[in-house]
């Protein structure tokens, strides 16, 4: 009987993420971050190359202060809505067998619709709603990864740790026009956009991350990812729209656990998993001052993969469960200096809607049998 292939290739991103949570004001930034491309080193073989396109899109229109949502912000009409679209176009390159070197090269577009930046929320502010975009190139990301067994050997198994760097290539201190500004709101304004839409956060950070695959059976393929970008710059000297403090630059954080089901339609399975994004509220490494809007996201992640020896599609739509926008280092400061209760909120998309395309190419290894191939996983091995 003809084998089916898996391919193992899997995509986070964040966005935004960003992410991420990345669904929305909690700033994650696609591929800079969470990575379009948890699956990078796909266990290439020497020689190989990935070549891989990712797009995340979601539109953030939900607040959240705690896990508590405020419903009247959509009855009110005062809601924040943000639409965000990332492009990460990755690279990955089989240094050995076993080592790989990937680069990720991020693009965004964000458009943010708002009341209250421009002239405040009804009743007490002008109630006029006014659009500020933002576009380019993001923070891009560069890392090397390294298979604990090896791939050529049937483990049923493999788990890959990489590390990387997170490089401030993305605009931080975009632009763009604010109505009714002003002690009298008569005055429109070129100031910064909100962090949330900012293509960059203007630090340089440290990437960790893991991934790995277990055989379950002849159907079945359990996948994990973990990733974790460690930003020991505090803040990046940019003063906010009302020039109370600096954008923070935060860490972030990503898992993922699922599971591949082999359909036996030739090349196609079906995904199942979990996904949990966000930022925190005090990072690991460095100082935690500045403005930022933590939390994290949990979903549930259908998706569809379908592939050949060399090309592959993915799709999944990251579906929320739990969102919790926590306490910022600063909501806590004011806290105890005000002596009352400082709690921010943020806005939160209800799903994601992940894409990719990967082409495998070099090496000359393509034909090799299908129970060592570097990219694919034989249910049936």
């Amino acid at each position: 009987m003809r084998k089916i292939k898996l391919l193992f290739f899997i995509l986070i991103s964040l966005s935004c993420g960003q992410l991420v949570m990345g669904q929305g004001c909690v700033a994650i930034r696609g591929g800079s971050s969470c990575g379009t491309n948890l699956g990078g080193g796909a266990n290439l073989m020497q020689g190989e190359f990935l070549l891989g396109a990712g797009f995340r899109y979601f539109e953030s229109f939900r607040h959240f202060r705690g896990f508590e949502e405020e419903h009247n912000r959509i009855e009110d009409g005062t809601q924040v809505i943000n639409d965000s679209y990332f492009l990460d176009l990755s690279l990955t390159y089989g240094i050995t067998d076993r080592l790989y070197a990937n680069a990720i090269l991020p693009f965004v577009n964000h458009k943010r619709s708002s009341m209250y930046e421009h002239g405040g929320n009804p009743p007490n502010g002008l109630g006029e709603r006014h659009t500020t975009t933002s576009s380019g190139l993001s923070d891009m990301r560069l890392g090397l990864g390294y298979w604990l067994f090896d791939p050529a050997k049937s483990h049923g198994f493999n788990y890959a740790v990489g590390l990387g760097v997170k490089l401030p290539t993305g605009k931080y201190d975009y632009t763009d026009t604010f109505y009714n500004q002003g002690e009298n709101r008569d005055e429109d304004r070129e100031v910064v956009v909100d962090q949330s839409i900012q293509p960059g956060d203007g630090g340089t950070g440290i990437t960790l991350d893991v991934q790995g695959y277990q055989t379950l059976s002849p159907s079945f393929l359990l996948v994990t990812n973990f990733f974790y970008l460690f930003n020991y710059q505090e803040t990046n000297g940019v003063l906010t729209r009302n020039g109370r403090s600096e954008f923070s630059c935060p860490d972030q954080f990503a898992a993922q656990i699922g599971t591949y089901y082999n359909t036996g339609l030739g090349g196609l399975s079906a995904y199942l998993g979990g996904r949990l994004e966000g930022v925190p509220a005090n990072d690991l490494i460095g100082g935690s001052s500045g403005y930022r809007r933590p939390g994290y996201v949990v979903s549930v992640e259908p998706g569809l993969n379908f592939g050949t020896p060399r090309l592959a599609f993915n799709l999944s739509v990251p579906i929320a469960l739990v969102r919790d926008r926590i306490q910022s280092y600063e909501d806590k400061v004011r806290t105890v200096e005000r002596g009352t209760y400082t709690h921010g909120d943020a806005a939160f998309a209800d799903y994601l809607i992940n894409f990719s395309v990967s082409y495998r190419l070099g090496g000359g290894k393509h034909d090799m049998p299908e129970n060592q191939s570097p990219l694919w996983i034989d249910f049936n091995n």
